[in-house]
């Protein structure tokens, strides 16, 4: 544990009380894509499977059920609540997500660190998390219009990750190993996708106006 990855791990969190706020003060999901909210379900079901096997700590135990618990409750409410799933902007939310589903197995098939069950899976999830946040980009891109919470919830998403690169740059230097190359390549390319809309979060925020993405 360091300062870098604390931080991640906060803005994390953060990120997902601001959905779980938006979706509960408003009763809408409106702006967000259900595809990437079950992209991210599927990630963490697929890399804490160490959940009931290895105990590293509380905090690291907590933190598991928290992302696990919280992804699978947005999914339902977007999928079965009375009065949220009525907001769903099913006809914008298009993103083929399948494709990035089979395109990460593949990848964990191929590139693991290790052929084992749970290391293959592991990789899948590092894989698939990556882009997971694709479909969202591509709704924001067509729905052009956002919301502050769904602004505030993708620019702490996306922090998050950076934050974790800065921890694995820290850890290279800090620490005897390297660290995984899965993870550094994926987190790279994470990042990566979320220089564009860090760009307007900028000029939003700068302008105190709403963001508006480019079509």
């Amino acid at each position: 544990m360091n300062i870098f990855r604390f931080a991640g791990d906060m803005t994390h969190l953060v990120s997902v009380l601001l959905l779980l706020l938006k979706i509960y003060a408003t009763k809408s999901c409106s702006g967000i894509s259900l595809k990437t909210q079950e992209l991210y379900a599927l990630v963490f079901l697929t890399r804490y499977l160490d959940l009931f096997t290895d105990f590293i700590s509380i905090y690291n135990t907590v933190m598991k059920v928290i992302f696990i618990t919280s992804s699978l409750a947005i999914v339902w409410c977007m999928r079965a609540h009375p009065t949220v799933r009525r907001s769903y902007d099913r006809d914008q939310d298009t993103f083929r997500h399948h494709f990035l589903v089979l395109l990460s197995f593949i990848m964990a098939l191929f590139f693991p660190d290790l052929f084992t069950t749970r290391e293959v899976f592991w990789a899948f999830s590092i894989y698939l998390e990556a882009v997971a946040i694709l479909p969202q980009l591509v709704l924001l891109q067509r729905c052009r219009n956002v919301d502050n919470l769904t602004t505030h919830y993708i620019f702490f998403l996306g922090s998050y990750r950076a934050l974790y690169v800065l921890n694995w740059i820290y850890r290279y230097f800090t620490e005897n190993h390297a660290g995984r190359w899965i993870s550094w390549i994926s987190g790279l390319v994470q990042t990566v996708l979320y220089l564009d809309f860090f760009y307007y979060y900028f000029i939003s925020w700068k302008s105190s106006e709403k963001l508006r993405l480019p079509a």
